[in-house]
């Protein structure tokens, strides 16, 4: 495992995001909650990851209690990280929900505590005065932000005034626009972008295909799992192919190598069993060529732009 250092913080480039634990929208069943759950959580402890990203929307509530009841007695080491709904930025709000997910996660302080996505009607300055005094209370340690825009990443800063180490944003070579606007702005300020649905939601694994059966969990409502995407994704996946076969690798594992090579980018893919999650953490170990990684880059910008007409 390889980690990116920040603000005291030691992230493995790739974590375990967990937002299928006892979420619905997936369909993996009550088994998958209380026995696969828990064991991929193990088993990612055992093999180096430090990262375990979790929501109090998740669930709700009850991805923060696998992951709890799973990392007990393991807690050394660890940068657990949940976020909050940012509906009313008041104290008495904030502070409520911090410690709900303090008690669901049976942690003294979160490590990294982020504002879910940002609410419209209420500045960034807002915001984060109730994320401070929970911040200068110890109850967490670090603020990060999701789904943030460059712009309201800083003014997010300007209002805590403190780092606001990272940014959850959707980043793949499927939604590749994070490359372009938030990692620049990482790697100059020593900040980390935290990368969900690395693999397109499974697209860039490269078992969806044109004319196969369409996804009956949440991934049913992707656009990406259209016909007309899947048709312009062929060139990014013949890519993918290519660097696989090259590095006698899978494409999800290129996917999440290309991720991490940014350097300031860590990587939280979900998996559905202990196979997939050993799968996901040997991307750390591999490392593609300038010009695999270019033309990597290409054939994401063309799909993206393709996407977008």
């Amino acid at each position: 495992m390889r980690y990116v250092e920040v603000g005291g913080l030691r992230l493995s480039v790739i974590g375990l995001g967990t937002w299928q634990f006892g979420s619905r929208e997936w369909r993996y069943g009550e088994t998958y909650a209380s026995d696969t759950a828990p064991a991929i959580v193990h088993r990612a402890i055992e093999l180096g990851v430090t990262l375990i990203d979790t929501a109090e929307i998740y669930g709700p509530g009850r991805s923060e209690r696998i992951v709890g009841e799973a990392i007990a007695g393991r807690r050394d080491g660890l940068v657990i990280a949940s976020k909050l709904v940012p509906v009313l930025p008041l104290p008495s709000i904030v502070g409520w929900q911090v410690r709900g997910s303090l008690r669901r996660l049976g942690v003294d302080a979160i490590d990294l505590y982020q504002v879910h996505f940002p609410n419209p009607f209420v500045s960034a300055r807002s915001t984060m005065a109730p994320l401070r005094t929970i911040l200068e209370e110890g109850l967490v340690r670090h603020v990060g932000v999701s789904n943030h825009s460059l712009g309201r990443w800083r003014a997010a800063e300007r209002g805590l005034g403190h780092p606001v180490l990272t940014n959850q944003v959707r980043f793949s070579l499927a939604a590749p626009l994070p490359h372009w606007e938030l990692v620049p702005y990482a790697k100059e300020e020593k900040r980390v972008v935290i990368a969900y649905s690395p693999l397109g939601q499974g697209l860039l694994s490269g078992g969806h295909k044109l004319g196969g059966p369409a996804p009956t969990d949440i991934r049913g409502r992707n656009r990406l799992f259209g016909p007309r995407s899947l048709r312009l994704s062929e060139p990014l996946l013949a890519a993918l192919s290519d660097a696989a076969a090259a590095h006698d690798a899978t494409p999800a594992q290129v996917a999440l190598a290309w991720l991490i090579a940014h350097g300031n980018v860590v990587a939280i893919p979900g998996a559905h069993s202990v196979a997939q999650l050993e799968e996901n953490v040997a991307a750390a170990d591999l490392e593609l060529s300038g010009t695999e990684l270019d033309r990597l880059t290409a054939a994401a910008a063309r799909f993206e732009l393709a996407s977008s007409r």
